[in-house]
């Protein structure tokens, strides 16, 4: 008996400790960066000026966002509870503070990956960039891990337990629409506008010095693919222990089979505990894949980076298959997360191949007859892209399904997410690779050392392709458990009151009319984060042409240009265009449900599910396929008569531009909204269940 206490304290403990962990190396990787060389005056002023217009966007969003925090803590203090209020605000906090953090890296090591690329070695300057990337990545899981962690410590056992952790899935959730929307609107303004005027209406090169646009571009890589892809992580990565922990608090024999293979143990005790407990260990294992990582920088960058998204979530599933039989549990568990982390892998390799191979070339040569045949074809690509891996996240929710039920699918979402940390770091390192090449060609350093930037943000652009498309594919099996969590919320709170089973039938009209609803809201998501984009674009391709047109000696390169007017312009658009859509994800789940009722609501979650899914899928993945083909005429693959500048080149630039906000924006937006609905219908399931 006493072991048994002993075994139990120790995994109560572990996962808030484990946690810490993550951020300890997370600092240690922060002062390694801080402690390298940042290159000459010229380099740190053009760091300096990405860094300020960085950090100034995010102290006004997160000044935004506090706004609405409060607000809601009131709303959940008051309709809720006190405890309620403040996981809400812990969850929020947390996410907030990981972007803060990661930023704050990324704008250092940025300049010091320039600086490593003028000694010539690019494999200490790969390392200098991965270990950036590391300090997001590492913050994102392990403040993930400490939070949830310090509730569980606090409120297991408890009536309010359930309550409060789904209010700080709902802290975390909630941040990530504004983050990832306001960011992504941030960013595709700055370079969309930057292309248009410096590409297409000046002819000059990418980065130029004399273009006031770059300064803006290089703040939004780091806005949007690095704090706003971090809130997105976040909330998948909680969304997911959430949903398997909410199905084991209020589960039936169907949805929440015994996990335990020896009798007399607490199965509820046990379902609760292994979502935290793998997620915890997945970031251990993340720990050790990115000191593998470090080690293979000699290798070629697209083999190690691919590498490091792969075989993290395989490694945690040799890890279960020893762990479960020292627990007592069921090797189902083992099976459900080996499906996620293969279903994860295999998302990863297809989105990979649409936008890094045959249909990126195809693209580029359709180039040759204009832009309209160019964007065609871009269309087909990612229409045709959504297929096998939405039949992938099908396959493996069937499979997890078959091996513990519904609880088997929200630890599928667990297992395929268990690599959180390594994917941040993949994906942050794209943006640092980015900023370093765009430092270098405005410092006037040279070809030589732009050709190692340019070699890793080439293979940064294909790793960030593939991230995309995991955190989407994460985000549809996570949201399937959501939904099933969701279903069982709303009848754990029924057999409470003595109703009877909520039985969700298709030809119930509330249904029908709620799924519709959820049909429509991807596309009004989708619809104002393109608009934004293009407004604030507009705006900006304006103020550069004023600049060239009324500042004397600027396209000489004898005067500067004005880049903090193209920064403010850029911020004040995407502070206010990303309002919209995250009032839509997050105002939506209870005005249907308190209106129409759960069955409506359910309805509502399974049509934005669907049709979501689908978008976001399609977006990305169009998207990125857009970006690399103009890459790939860049290098010259399609011959002397196409490459930059040609008018092969420029069909491709039209393709790129209406790209960038599909798979930067719009499509995160889109996934983003149907696992923010998810969680907030969730918490809200008791209040609406008798309605």
């Amino acid at each position: 008996m006493a072991s048994n206490l002993i075994a139990t304290d120790m995994m109560t403990y572990t996962p808030a400790a484990l946690g810490l962990v993550g951020l300890v190396f997370a600092a240690g990787f922060y002062a390694k960066i801080k402690s390298l060389p940042d290159g000459n005056e010229t380099m740190n002023r053009i760091a300096g000026y990405i860094r300020e217009g960085s950090m100034a966007f995010l102290a006004r969003q997160y000044k935004v966002l506090a706004v609405y925090c409060v607000v809601v803590a009131i709303i959940l203090g008051m309709v809720l509870s006190l405890y309620a209020a403040g996981a809400f605000v812990l969850g929020a906090f947390l996410s907030l503070l990981a972007g803060f953090v990661g930023m704050k890296a990324a704008t250092y090591a940025n300049v010091r990956t320039t600086q490593a690329a003028t000694t010539g070695n690019k494999a200490n300057t790969l390392l200098v960039a991965l270990d950036g990337g590391a300090v997001m990545g590492l913050s994102v899981a392990g403040l993930g891990m400490f939070g949830m962690g310090v509730i569980y410590i606090v409120f297991k056992g408890t009536p309010e337990f359930g309550q409060v952790i789904h209010s700080f899935a709902v802290g975390a959730s909630s941040i990530a629409p504004f983050a990832r929307i306001g960011g992504g609107i941030y960013t595709k303004a700055a370079d969309v506008g930057s292309d248009i005027a410096g590409k297409v209406i000046e002819n000059i090169p990418e980065d130029d010095p004399r273009n006031p646009g770059v300064i803006a571009d290089n703040v939004g890589d780091n806005v949007g693919d690095v704090a706003g892809m971090g809130a997105d992580i976040y909330e998948s990565m909680v969304a997911a222990v959430v949903a398997a922990m909410a199905i084991a608090l209020t589960g039936t024999a169907a949805t929440m089979p015994n996990l335990l293979t020896t009798p007399g143990g607490d199965n509820r005790f046990m379902g609760i505990m292994l979502p935290l407990l793998l997620t915890a260990i997945g970031l251990v294992v993340s720990i050790v894949g990115i000191m593998i990582t470090r080690m293979l920088k000699h290798l070629n960058p697209a083999v190690v980076l691919r590498s490091a998204l792969i075989f993290p979530p395989l490694i945690l599933v040799l890890v279960s298959l020893v762990l479960m039989p020292i627990l007592g549990v069921t090797q189902n568990v083992t099976l459900a997360l080996a499906v996620g982390a293969i279903g994860g892998a295999l998302i990863g390799l297809v989105t990979d191949y649409y936008t890094s191979s045959t249909p990126v070339a195809k693209i580029a040569e359709s180039a040759k007859t204009g832009a309209g045949t160019a964007l065609i074809r871009g269309l087909a690509v990612g229409m045709e892209s959504v297929a096998i891996p939405l039949f992938i996240v099908v396959a493996c929710a069937f499979v997890a399904d078959r091996a513990l039920g519904l609880y088997g699918i929200a630890m599928a979402a667990v297992g395929m997410l268990a690599g959180t940390a390594v994917v941040m770091t993949v994906d942050a390192y794209g943006p640092i690779s980015d900023n370093a090449g765009g430092i270098s060609e405005m410092s006037g350093l040279g070809k030589a050392v732009r050709d190692i930037t340019d070699e890793l943000d080439s293979v940064g652009n294909t790793t960030a392709a593939i991230g995309k498309g995991f955190a989407i594919g994460s985000a549809t099996l996570t949201v399937i458990a959501l939904f099933s969590a969701f279903n069982s919320e709303i009848n754990h709170a029924r057999q409470l009151a003595g109703a009877g089973e909520l039985v969700l039938v298709l030809t119930d009209a509330k249904v029908l009319i709620g799924i519709l609803i959820g049909a429509v809201l991807p596309f009004m998501v989708a619809a104002a984060t393109m608009l934004a984009v293009g407004r604030a674009a507009g705006a900006i391709v304006e103020e550069i042409k004023r600049q060239f047109r009324e500042i004397p000696g600027l396209r000489e390169l004898k005067a500067e240009p004005e880049p903090t007017k193209i920064v403010d312009i850029a911020t004040k658009a995407a502070l206010y265009e990303m309002i919209l859509p995250g009032l839509i994800a997050v105002l939506a789940p209870p005005l249907v449900g308190f209106l129409l009722g759960p069955a409506a609501l359910a309805g509502m979650l399974a049509g934005a599910l669907a049709v979501g899914a689908t978008m976001a899928t399609f977006m990305a993945n169009a998207g990125g396929a857009w970006d690399n083909a103009k890459k790939y005429i860049e290098k010259g693959k399609l011959g002397e008569g196409h490459l930059k500048g040609s008018e092969t080149h420029k069909a491709a630039v039209v393709g790129d531009m209406v790209g960038d906000p599909f798979k930067d924006t719009s499509g995160p937006g889109v996934a983003i909204l149907i696992k923010v609905m998810s969680v907030v219908s969730l918490l809200i399931a008791p209040l609406i269940a008798m309605s």
